[in-house]
């Protein structure tokens, strides 16, 4: 189906890109001039922010906790931003939406970004940050169950970079994944996926801003041939967590994400993949506001406390 009509309206007023040098510092600036004043933002029982200590530095938190309850299932959310934008303010409004219909307490990470943080920092916090949460469940008011993982975007590379490495290291607590249009495949061959060329100009993220965009991440010493950069090319898939993976019909990443869910599936992981129809890239973050594209937090609430069957399948 053609690009939703608001999405669209949005679209026709973006400058076309001129190629001139990408500003990491003006292009934070910019982000956080458009986090909406605290007023707008949907209330919860409680926000604060917090510090985890973990082995590799302190790293910031935002705990999110949608009502008063004994205890809570823990999120881990991270972020995305082409690992050098975002922050716990840019996707504050995600973090809410996300604990509101997950019923979750959800713990945003504020991981250190590229280019001032070469790889693997970003990804060394976020795995630090999990393992912390497990390990002070009970202040956390953790019930011991769901211990789940989210992000969108590079937040979804992260997502399976970190299940992978919890599993190779025996850390059996995570319990579910979310990948919200993830990048998993940073070696940026057009032909490596037909969404690349698809949906490569005009919806947005377009096919030759991958690596320009990526390249402060990549310039810092991650290998797109490394599974830890590039999780889609990690070989075994045996033994990770549930997933539900959430594509984009006009994303030029959609079909590498589609992928690392039937990879998963034919792994014997439980694993959905579920592609929203006339939604682009970062929907989720920029376009929830349209009942039907905020059902991507519905749809995550209903995977982590299983008000579906546990089968797994495509959703489109």
């Amino acid at each position: 189906m053609t690009i939703h009509p608001e999405i669209a309206k949005i679209l026709a007023t973006l400058p076309a890109p001129d190629g001139s040098p990408l500003n990491p510092e003006a292009m934070r600036t910019g982000e956080a001039a458009r986090v909406p004043p605290l007023e707008l933002r949907l209330p919860l029982h409680s926000v604060e922010d917090a510090t985890a200590v973990t082995p590799t530095g302190e790293v910031p938190v935002r705990i999110y906790t949608p009502v008063e309850a004994d205890a809570y299932g823990i999120l881990v959310y991270f972020h995305g931003g082409a690992f050098f934008l975002g922050s716990l303010d840019t996707h504050d409004h995600v973090a809410r939406a996300l604990a509101k219909e997950t019923g979750h307490k959800v713990i945003s990470v504020g991981y250190r970004l590229a280019p001032e943080a070469a790889f693997p920092a970003g990804l060394e916090d976020c795995y630090g940050v999990v393992r912390w949460a497990a390990e002070h469940g009970g202040n956390l008011g953790w019930d011991g169950k769901n211990l789940a993982i989210a992000g969108d975007s590079s937040g979804g590379n992260f997502v399976a970079a970190v299940a992978a490495s919890a599993h190779d290291d025996g850390f059996s607590a995570i319990t579910h994944q979310i990948l919200f249009y993830p990048s998993l495949d940073l070696d940026f061959d057009v032909d490596r996926y037909p969404s690349l060329r698809e949906n490569a100009e005009g919806y947005g993220l377009e096919t030759a801003g991958l690596k320009p965009f990526n390249a402060f991440y990549l310039d810092g010493g991650a290998d797109p041939a490394d599974p830890l950069v590039s999780p889609i090319k990690r070989e075994n898939l045996t033994g990770l967590p549930s997933a539900l993976v959430i594509t984009a019909e006009h994303d030029p990443l959609r079909d590498e994400g589609e992928l690392y869910g039937r990879h998963l599936s034919e792994a014997g992981v439980d694993a959905t993949v579920s592609r929203y129809g006339a939604a682009n890239h970062g929907f989720v973050q920029n376009f929830a506001w349209i009942p039907e594209f905020y059902r991507a937090f519905e749809e995550t609430g209903d995977f982590l406390n299983a008000r579906f069957g546990l089968g797994g399948g495509t959703a489109q």
